[in-house]
């Protein structure tokens, strides 16, 4: 998963068109600090205690959320993803997704986004994959692996399709993490985030640094910033995670959709795909269905 992450920031930025606005900016009122009052005293450097780079809280929270998520046998809850995009200001601006996620372990995933941004839907029933647009009522079926892990691997390289609450929905979250995790470490506790209180963690993974919240008494993951280290614009991104429900019943119907079935039909392909040669009677058709912002 972490191959996933990595590309993603490149291929986010490309895909995000850059706006502009005509909006008056407030001068910043200049305020001078108070003058530092001098002292006789000898002044005496703080000493400065050196923290480990993994430090045993931190893993142990990421664990257990981990360990959280890998027992539900099904699970579903609502993904609020907040990007950050350069504008024409040089001040970035905000996108925003909102996905309703059902899935079921290990080789069942619903995935329906809707605002701000293209509509789309994602079904995976442990024997095919679609992604469907319903605005242009188009979809695209390919065959699919038998887990959620190997699908999402598959759907990121066929077609560009990324979901950034992938790493809460893996077979193991922890593992994910562990494969480049450089840093890690305990920042203290919200009763802001989520509506409960949770205990904040910071690690550095894959390329990508990472603030999470994490339910104290139920070890949900209610909130994750993340900024990919190689982002010279540091651009943010939020996810927020609501509505949980652990092991709820799931109908087999919600791995599927009637209209898929009646939809035109195209291939899976990634969005940057090549133009077929000049003069081909039958040009290749390229899917717009990715689950990420285009």
């Amino acid at each position: 998963m972490n191959t996933r992450r990595k590309n993603f920031s490149e291929a986010l930025l490309a895909s995000i068109v850059a706006l502009s606005i005509a909006a008056p900016l407030a001068n910043a009122q200049n305020t001078t600090p108070p003058a530092r009052k001098k002292t006789t005293q000898n002044y005496k450097p703080a000493v400065t205690q050196t923290k480990p780079a993994l430090e045993p809280k931190a893993i142990e929270l990421l664990k257990a959320a981990s360990s959280r998520l890998s027992a539900a046998h099904s699970m579903s809850f609502t993904a609020v993803v907040t990007y950050e995009s350069p504008s024409r200001l040089s001040i970035p601006l905000a996108y925003t997704t909102k996905s309703d996620v059902i899935l079921q372990r290990p080789d069942k995933l619903h995935v329906i986004t809707s605002g701000d941004g293209p509509a789309s839907e994602f079904y995976y029933d442990g024997k095919i994959m679609m992604a469907y647009a319903p605005a242009e009522d188009l979809v695209a079926v390919a065959d699919a692996p038998p887990t959620i892990d190997e699908t999402m691997e598959v759907a990121y390289h066929t077609a560009a399709i990324y979901f950034p609450f992938d790493d809460v929905i893996v077979s193991d979250p922890y593992k994910d993490i562990a494969e480049d995790l450089r840093r890690a470490f305990y920042i203290g506790q919200s009763t802001v985030v989520g509506g409960t209180t949770t205990d904040i963690v910071a690690y550095d993974s894959g390329g990508v640094f990472v603030e999470i919240w994490i339910g104290a008494e139920d070890k949900l993951p209610r909130m994750l910033r993340a900024i990919f280290v190689d982002d010279p614009l540091r651009l943010r991104h939020q996810l927020e995670l609501s509505n949980w429900q652990i092991d709820p019943p799931v109908s087999a119907d919600v791995f599927g959709s009637a209209r898929t079935t009646v939809a035109k039909r195209i291939k899976f392909a990634r969005p940057d795909a090549p133009l077929p040669p000049r003069g081909n009677s039958k040009p290749k058709v390229v899917t717009k269905t990715s689950a990420k912002p285009n």
